[in-house]
């Protein structure tokens, strides 16, 4: 069984939160789920900045945390999907008060970072 590298965090509801989106693929992939049920390659393609091993990583705790669902079908070969579940969802409110931040404030950091 799949065992995480970092502990979650259950002395603060905050640090708890965090535990479960903080890295940086987790939160990504759950927007990239909210509205279409994915497959692993499909993912790869809609982020292509995550190394493979990463973004596995990451579903795997996404999954064991049951903010993402695995549905595997017996075929030949073997296929895999990646859907949002409802716990998953429930936090969609915060990934979209913090894209808002992001476009609210992007003009300030592109002056501070540079832009692409």
């Amino acid at each position: 069984m799949y065992e995480r590298k970092i502990p979650v965090d259950l002395s603060c509801p905050l640090r708890l939160t965090m535990s479960l989106i903080d890295s940086k693929w987790k939160s990504c992939i759950l927007d990239e789920l909210r509205s279409t049920i994915m497959r692993l390659s499909e993912l790869h393609k809609a982020l292509p900045e995550a190394t493979p091993r990463v973004l596995d990583l990451q579903l795997k705790e996404l999954v064991d945390d049951g903010l993402v669902a695995k549905t595997i079908y017996p075929e030949l070969p073997p296929r895999s999907e990646y859907s949002i579940t409802e716990l998953g969802r429930s936090l969609l409110p915060i990934l979209d008060a913090m894209i808002t931040w992001g476009e609210t404030n992007r003009e300030l950091f592109e002056q501070k970072y540079g832009h692409d």
